[in-house]
């Protein structure tokens, strides 16, 4: 097999009769690497790996950073994090920021060739599906399902991809994310990708549900059911049947009321109040949560039976401050979407200097609420730092140094524009390395090497 591999592991004996068991299970390009430092040195000089093997407690260099390193210069390759400590939380950590499996020692060479095997059959499919090709969106049989969410950040078009796999089966999704970061939007999506696409979508908080409310609310009733019942409720389950129920902020779930979202899962029927009969029902389950629910679990605050169910497919979305490029396309929306539909708003250099470097802990839904602020206080269109919120006004001189300020600094340029001078100025103060450059800007390297040579800069 002409698969290359990489093993990075400092222990004197380990590694050896790893790199063995691979090259005589078939595997010819196999390298060991022993510094982590000098793994990660391989990588950002361009060197490509099919699977890389991470000790994950190695001198120097923990193999979470590695990790770190690695998928954000190059996203093909597919890892795999060994240790000898049993942790669920370590794991969870790895898996999320991109790691295939967690492998604890002691290995067998039979389940340690099983764990490649499918790391790599796993990038073939991947690759087979475009979800890593430089395109100008993703592969996707539904398009239209997902057009409500912008973005050209290829972490997110592969999440998009993956959604939409997903959406062609009937298992439970678990959403996670940072509030404001479009988990309804892609619950949504999902359910217009769907086999139910005709059938209901319906949305609920689960953090407004209540001891009292939950029967009433999910099952229904009949007239007469209880007291103040003067004609009969259709429940959310009811109403939804043959659709998607979407159960936002599910980490917020009182523990009493856990117990019973399990057994409507398991039995796939409820009993609705004031009648002895079942009702069989048949609905795809998409929840979502900005809370660790991994901890919530481990802490017993989150029942692990009820985890496991909702949790066979989970889509994690990045915040705004790890997708900075989607910036211009989301400012460009909310413009038009709150401008005055016979003219445009343009932004000023300064003002798209301050809206690119912003963090945004309100993620999309604070970037949205910026720009309505500021189409709000614009005099005639423009978008100055003066039509900025005050707390990002404030930040403005900070923000602000390291640029300097061009002839005609004020005027305005959109917003493409400035993301274009941000980026060629990093760039620049990098040394023109683009590893560097990738990781100072949060983006991709593949990313800033199409935006480069969009640029004209080789």
């Amino acid at each position: 097999m002409d698969n290359s591999i990489i093993i990075i592991e400092h222990e004197p004996f380990f590694p050896d009769s790893v790199k063995r068991g691979l090259i005589s299970s078939g595997f010819k390009k196999v390298l060991l690497e022993r510094d982590h430092n000098k793994a990660a040195a391989l990588f950002q000089e361009g060197k490509s790996f099919d699977v890389a093997l991470i000790d994950i407690k190695m001198p120097g260099r923990c193999g979470t950073k590695l990790l770190d390193v690695i998928k954000n210069i190059s996203p093909n390759t597919e890892c795999l994090m060994m240790t000898a400590t049993d942790d669920a939380r370590l794991a969870v950590e790895c898996l999320k920021k991109g790691a295939y499996d967690y492998l604890i020692k002691p290995i067998s060479e039979n389940n340690l060739v099983l764990a490649v095997k499918r790391a790599l059959e796993r990038k073939q499919a991947l690759d087979n599906l475009y979800l890593r090709k430089e395109m100008p969106g993703p592969a996707l049989t539904y398009p239209e399902a997902f057009r409500p969410i912008v973005t050209r950040s290829p972490k997110m078009l592969r999440i998009l991809k993956e959604a939409e796999l997903h959406a062609a089966s009937n298992i439970p999704v678990l959403i996670t994310g940072e509030s404001g970061t479009g988990k309804e939007l892609l619950a949504k999506a999902i359910h217009c990708a769907s086999p139910r696409a005709k059938s209901t979508f319906t949305p609920i908080n689960m953090a407004s549900i209540t001891g009292s409310l939950f029967d009433a609310e999910f099952y229904g009733h009949t007239r007469g059911a209880f007291t103040g019942a003067e004609k009969a409720r259709m429940g959310y389950l009811e109403q939804t049947n043959n659709g998607t129920l979407f159960l936002d902020e599910i980490g917020d779930l009182p523990a009493d009321l856990q117990g019973k979202l399990l057994r409507v899962l398991q039995e796939g029927e409820f009993l609705k109040l004031g009648t002895n009969k079942p009702q069989k029902m048949d609905i795809r389950f998409v929840s979502a949560t900005n809370a660790d629910i991994d901890r919530l679990k481990d802490r017993g605050m989150f029942r692990k039976d009820l985890y496991y169910r909702l949790n066979p497919a989970r889509l994690h979305l990045p915040p705004l401050r790890e997708r900075k490029e989607d910036i211009p396309l989301l400012a460009d929306k909310f413009l038009k979407e709150f401008s005055d539909p016979s003219g445009n708003s343009d932004i000023s250099e300064d003002a798209g200097i301050v809206l690119m470097n912003h963090d945004y802990p309100g993620n999309i839904r604070e970037l949205r609420s910026i720009l309505q602020w500021a189409v709000n206080l614009a005099h005639g269109g423009y978008i100055s730092v003066d039509s900025l919120p005050p707390y990002l006004r404030k930040r403005k001189q900070r923000i602000m140094t390291g640029y300097s300020q061009k002839e005609g600094g004020g005027r305005i340029a959109p917003l493409e524009k400035v993301e274009k001078d941000h980026i060629l100025k990093a760039y620049e103060q990098m040394g023109k390395v683009k590893t560097q450059t990738a990781i100072s800007l949060a983006i991709g390297l593949n990313t800033l090497r199409r935006k480069l040579q969009a640029y004209g800069v080789a």
